[in-house]
This record gives structure tokens, C-alpha cells and sequence, in this order.
């Protein structure tokens, strides 16, 4: 292999979503984050996906650690599954830590895997590689940039980040670090490109504080609002701004409750004493006393909010009065039940304060001016785009190419699966590798084989038919004429003669095949599927699952 240094990235580049990315020099790798995506179009009856980490298998004996920058899901949602895989350290912050464990825990793991939790400023040496970890400011805590030394140059992973001077919790982003790697010199910048199409500065997480100070100040009823579970920042404002009107908190929801837990424990959030209340405790409190903090700001059906919209959620129904904050963007996919959810809401005659009305909601993610920002940090002299679809990737290139004056060989616009190489002199894309993704049926966190989505679709796009044949063991003669059974197939209906021509085709099918054929039942089962599907085909155009059944007697 030489001195050079592979990039492969097996998710998250050209989608939203899945980041994974392996990083090799030598015979050892890296991986950084481990992330599951959720698939926007139906995928029938699968929640989630994950990387295919079999790319991995080739490299099993290089592969040394994972290294994830943040907690979201999309980055660490897929740590089980390549741990099941492949068994080696994690390095995180605490909080990230915090967050793997309970997943770890979900998939009975926790006690075989080592974490090794890490701080800002801490070098860890891996093999050729030392890496830093360097603060970011995002719409989570404790999230990380990375700088990599490796013997061919330095490569800086931004994570997800936006320039933000005043989070609400902990530190700001630590430009001074990036900016003095960035005199040092800088091989390539891979950077998050989720806003690059949007212009301008992503505002601070204390940007919305008076919109929620203006809404508690409006509202006479209960107040309920729901924002991402891993919004620790938000749910601090959520927090002061309620400590400041007098009312009680009550968090609802499993992921929120997990996350203000481990927000608590680990010291990140500031909870005044006797400020959160359980659900029964609010009983006995007047509605301008209390404030809901709830999952479901994506209209997820089993969510707290949407219970609470459409029946009752642990007793708690929206009633008139009551003031809804949807305080979190619109994740791509999700507008219908989102729009839904709204509906009932307001059936139910409360109030609604969405983004689009008021300022409670910014991103995490680095617009125009901060990727502006964070690369003439860094001064690298490749920009390698990851983190968003491929428009984005786009529109990151042409904004470094416009503003920043790059030229068009320095930034490159890769994919899941290509292999970039880099030796310090040039970058470029070497080899397309084969990654695919493994869907996961989130109720028992069982992998769906592809074969298997393929097949539903397929039933759903075409429908399926049921063909019995029953033949004398004797002679392999037709004892019956074949049963057939379609279902979900246009153009089958009984009137038009299609069953009749179909039992005919099938019939000289059996007459007509060898005899050795009609001696073994598997081979006559694919001999009559065969005719069957074509004939369909031929009438239809539809290609529906044929279910054969060879019956001897």
C-alpha cells in the first residue's frame, strides 16, 4: 500500500444520516462514528438502517478502534452492530459514553466492550495515528471535531458543528485549536455540508430564548413543548425560562427522561432543586403552574405528543387552552405525520408556535458563514465535503470555490464507498468499493436481509399468486385442473377469462415437461413458475411473487 492514507466512507456521504466513515494507513484502521439512518421512503416495515459492515471483514485484523465525535443517532445509533462485529475500544465524551452505554446495555453488550471516555484537548495515540479531540459546538453537548495526524499529513474531521460563541451549556467551539493546526498545516478538512445551501451565520442555541421567554409571558394554560430528546441545550432554556415564570417541569417521553438523566448526572444540566415534577404531581398543580416537556416533534405515532393529540398519553390529553411548542426542525421524510399531528392538535382547540412563526428553533449545523469560518481556520489544502446529500456536497464545493477561492482540483466530492486516497501531495478517488446498508427491525433489533425488503416491495408493487398443481405419482399426469389463487394484481379479475388462461398454460406446462421433470417436485415447481411468470407477464406486465405448490398423490 505504500504511504498513503484511504478514506472510505461506508455512510453519510450523498445521504442524510449513517455516518461511517474508515480510515486506513498501513495495515490499520479506524473507524469514525458508527451511525443508523432512517429511510425516508417506505422500506415496508423497516424503522431503521445501518452501514453493511462486511466491507470490514477484509480488514478485520487492521481494524483498532471507533472513534465517535457526537451522540446523536446518526452517529452512533449503529455502535451495537458493528460491535457485534467487530469488538474493539470506543473513544468518546463522557456524555457520548453516557449515551452508548444505555444502547449497549439495550443489546445485553454493555459489560464485553470497552469505552475509554475522553476529554477536549486529550491526545490518544492509535497505531500511526494521533488524534485530538477538539470541542464543537452543536445542537448536543460534549461533541467533538477531530484532528488525525498520520504520516502522510494531518486530516481534520469537523463531527457535526456550528460556530456558536455563546452555547447555553459549556464551552464554545475552540477555534484557537483548529486555527493553530491550521498553522501547522493542514493535508484535508472533511466537513459537514447538512446547511451548506444555507446563507449566512447559524445562529447561537441562546437565540431562542426570548421567543420562549415572549410564549411563557403569553400563555395562561399549560404550556407543552417538544423538541429532540438530544436538544440538552434547548431543554436548559426550557428549564431557566420555566424557573423564571414559576412553573413545574414534567418530562414525558423514554428518550427524553434517558437523556435529561445522563444530562444530570453527568453535570451538564443545571436543574434547580423541587423545579421537575412527575406526571401525578401535576395533578394537583393550576395549568399556568406547569410546563410538559415531550418527545414527538416528528408526529411519531408512538411518541408522547402524538398520543397526546390523538387519545391520551398516560391520562394526559391536549386540551383548549393549552399552548403547543414544536421546538425542532422538520426532519426530511416526516412532513405528513408532522402535518397530521398538527391537525389533530388543533382539533382539539390549543394554540400552535411552530418555527416558521417564531424563533424557537435554530440548527446545529454549520451555515455558509461558519463553514467560511472553520475552513480558513484550518487552511487545509484539500476540502473533502461529507455529511449531507449530494446537493449539498455540491453547494459546499461551489461556495469554497466562489468565496474562498479554492481551486477545483482541491476539493473533492466523494460518495459512500469511494476510495480516496491521499499521499500528501495529491487526493484522489482510486476505487468505488461495494457498501451497501442492513435494515434493522427496531422491535427486536433484528437485521432484515435486502432480499427480504425486495420481496415486500415487490408484494406491494405486484401482488402475489398461489399455484397448487396436484400430479399422480404414477404417471405424473394432471389429476385436477391447477388451482390459482391472485391476489393484488390488476387485470385478474374473475370475468375476463385470465384465471381460465392461466390454468390452461400451467396445465401444458406439466403435459409437456420432461419426464424426469415431472418426477422431482422441485424441478417441476421452478418449470411451472417459470411459464406462469411469463404469461403474467406477457398479459399484465406485472411481475408478482409466484407461490408454486407441487402436490403428488
Amino acid at each position: 500500500m505504500g504511504n498513503v492514507l484511504e478514506i472510505v466512507p461506508l455512510g453519510g456521504v450523498g445521504e442524510f444520516g449513517m455516518n461511517c466513515m474508515a480510515v486506513r494507513y498501513d495495515d490499520e484502521m479506524i473507524v469514525i462514528d458508527a451511525g443508523m439512518g432512517f429511510p425516508e421512503e417506505s422500506v415496508y416495515g423497516v424503522d431503521v438502517s445501518v452501514p453493511d459492515f462486511d466491507f470490514l471483514e477484509e480488514y478485520r485484523e487492521n481494524l483498532t478502534a471507533i472513534i465517535l465525535t457526537h451522540g446523536h443517532e446518526d452517529h452512533l445509533g449503529a455502535l451495537p452492530y458493528i460491535l457485534k462485529q467487530f469488538n474493539v475500544p470506543v473513544y468518546a465524551s463522557h456524555f457520548t459514553a453516557g449515551l452508548a452505554d444505555k444502547k449497549l446495555e439495550e443489546h445485553e453488550l454493555l459489560n464485553d466492550v470497552l469505552i475509554h471516555r475522553v476529554e477536549p484537548r486529550q491526545v490518544v495515540e492509535i497505531g500511526p495515528f494521533k488524534v485530538e479531540f477538539i470541542r464543537a459546538s452543536h445542537s448536543l453537548v460534549d461533541c467533538f471535531s477531530l484532528a488525525i495526524r498520520t504520516p502522510v499529513g494531518t486530516i481534520v474531521h469537523t463531527g457535526d458543528y456550528k460556530v456558536d460563541e455563546t452555547p447555553v451549556i459549556g464551552e464554545p467551539i475552540d477555534l484557537r485549536t483548529l486555527r493553530s493546526y491550521g498553522q501547522e498545516g493542514v493535508l484535508a478538512l472533511l466537513s459537514d455540508s447538512t446547511n451548506a445551501t444555507v446563507p449566512g451565520r447559524t445562529p447561537s442555541e441562546r437565540a431562542v430564548i426570548p421567543a420562549f421567554e415572549e410564549i411563557f409571558a403569553e400563555a395562561s394554560g399549560r404550556i407543552i413543548i417538544s423538541a429532540f430528546a438530544s436538544s440538552i441545550h434547548r431543554i436548559q432554556i426550557v428549564l431557566d425560562v420555566a424557573q423564571q415564570f414559576d412553573r413545574k417541569v414534567c418530562v414525558l417521553g423514554r428518550s427524553m427522561l434517558k437523556n435529561v438523566e445522563i444530562a444530570d448526572e453527568l453535570g451538564y444540566l443545571d436543574i434547580p432543586d423541587g423545579l421537575l415534577v412527575s406526571l401525578s404531581e401535576t395533578k394537583n398543580l393550576d395549568d399556568d403552574e406547569v410546563v410538559f416537556l415531550v418527545t414527538g416533534s416528528q408526529g411519531e405515532a408512538r411518541a408522547a405528543l402524538s398520543q397526546m393529540a390523538m387519545q391520551s398519553y398516560k391520562g394526559l390529553t391536549i386540551e383548549e387552552g393549552d399552548t403547543v411548542v414544536l421546538s425542532a426542525r422538520i426532519i426530511p421524510g416526516n412532513e405528513r405525520a408532522i402535518s397530521r399531528m398538527i391537525g389533530y392538535i388543533y382539533k382539539r382547540g390549543a394554540n400552535i408556535i411552530e418555527e416558521k412563526r417564531r424563533l424557537i428553533h435554530v440548527s446545529g449545523h454549520a451555515s455558509q458563514e461558519d463553514i467560511k469560518i472553520m475552513t480558513e481556520a484550518v487552511r487545509p489544502k484539500f476540502v473533502v465535503p461529507i455529511h449531507g446529500e449530494y446537493r449539498m456536497l455540491f453547494r459546499h464545493k461551489e461556495f469554497i470555490k466562489n468565496h474562498l477561492g479554492y481551486s477545483e482540483e482541491n476539493i473533492i466530492l466523494i460518495e459512500n464507498g469511494d476510495v480516496l486516497e491521499l499521499d500528501g501531495e495529491r487526493a484522489s478517488v482510486v476505487d468505488k468499493r461495494e457498501v451497501g446498508r442492513t435494515f434493522i427491525d427496531e422491535t427486536g433489533f433484528e437485521e432484515i436481509e435486502a432480499e427480504t425488503v425486495r420481496e415486500r416491495r415487490q408484494l406491494a408493487y405486484d401482488g402475489v399468486v398461489t399455484l397448487v398443481v396436484t400430479v399422480n405419482l404414477e404417471t405424473g399426469a394432471l389429476e385436477a385442473p391447477p388451482e390459482i389463487l391472485a391476489r393484488g394484481i390488476i387485470g385478474t379479475d374473475g370475468s375476463n377469462g385470465f384465471i381460465k388462461d392461466a390454468q390452461r398454460v400451467v396445465a401444458e406446462a406439466v403435459k409437456t415437461a420432461p419426464r424426469a421433470e415431472r418426477d422431482d417436485v422441485t424441478l417441476l415447481k421452478e418449470h411451472v413458475r417459470l411459464e406462469l411468470k411469463r404469461f403474467i407477464q406477457k398479459q399484465t406486465g406485472a411481475r408478482p411473487v409466484i407461490l408454486p405448490v407441487v402436490v403428488q398423490v
